[in-house]
């Protein structure tokens, strides 16, 4: 496994926020974190990278390769973000600096990771916005975030995370802030892009029908406890904690929705 989680515990301020979580990634496997709002499951995610709020302590064991991530000094963790663990937000517009182009900002990682001249950078930042199919990647990479849409700035995201080759792909609520169109869009390009390049993924979301077009396996939160863990198929058709329940109530209720305005297939 080359991510393991173990007995992780989040405080801040003294309040425990994630409560004795233990999970393990496989290379290039898709694995789901999901739980509501409040569950810990970001926070979990944040603890990975040691990108965890100011106040916050963590205790347990965050092993990568086998290599202890938890008191792990910044600079060792900053050579490993972005080149072997990269992560996607939820919002773009949080994740990129509205005064430089796209395309400076995805070459970034790979002058700082690969050394790479600014004039090879951005031919692999070309490349890398073409990946993530991105219209005309020449031209686009020398836009300014707020001249694209909200699925393009997504898409350039992505391609900043995915740049150097990262073995693990973390992606809290990428689809949430997106229309139907564009959600099932990222999810089939996350997807490819995992697939064809060997990355692990683990997907977090609040979504159990979203979770279901994308991870094989996961786990559940609540409370930042893990209640249930299954593949994918199992949670769907056999969910054993009321939580899961409830989440795939929601999911159904969800798909009915759009199936009774004209969304469905």
């Amino acid at each position: 496994m080359s991510l393991r989680v173990e007995d992780l515990v989040v405080e801040i301020d003294g309040t425990r926020v994630v409560d004795g979580v233990s999970f393990a990634i496989g290379d290039g496997e898709r694995f789901g974190i999901i739980g509501e709002s409040g569950s810990g499951k970001s926070l979990t995610a944040l603890a990975v990278l040691g990108l965890l709020p100011d106040g916050a302590v963590a205790r347990g064991s965050i092993r990568w390769d086998g290599q202890e991530l938890l008191g792990m000094p910044e600079r060792e963790l900053a050579r490993l973000r972005g080149r072997e663990v990269s992560v996607v937000f939820q919002d773009p517009r949080t994740a990129l600096n509205p005064v430089r182009t796209v395309g400076r900002q995805i070459a970034e990682s790979l002058r700082i990771h690969r050394g790479l001249s600014a004039r090879a950078a951005r031919g692999q930042a070309i490349e890398a916005a073409a990946r993530v199919r991105l219209p005309e990647p020449e031209r686009i990479v020398d836009r300014y975030p707020h001249q694209l849409s909200g699925g393009q700035r997504q898409r350039v995201a992505i391609a900043m995370a995915l740049v150097c080759h990262p073995r693990l792909l973390l992606a809290d609520e990428p689809t949430t802030a997106l229309d139907v169109t564009i959600q099932a869009e990222i999810l089939e390009l996350l997807r490819g892009l995992a697939d064809e390049e060997g990355t692990a993924l683990a997907f977090i979301t609040h979504d159990l029908a979203v979770l279901s077009q994308i991870a094989t396996r996961a786990i559940v939160m609540e409370r930042g406890r893990v209640v249930e863990e299954a593949d994918t198929a199992t949670l769907l058709r056999q969910p054993e904690s009321p939580v899961t329940r409830a989440l795939l109530r929601d999911a159904t209720a969800t798909l009915w929705r759009g199936t009774a305005d004209g969304g469905g297939a």
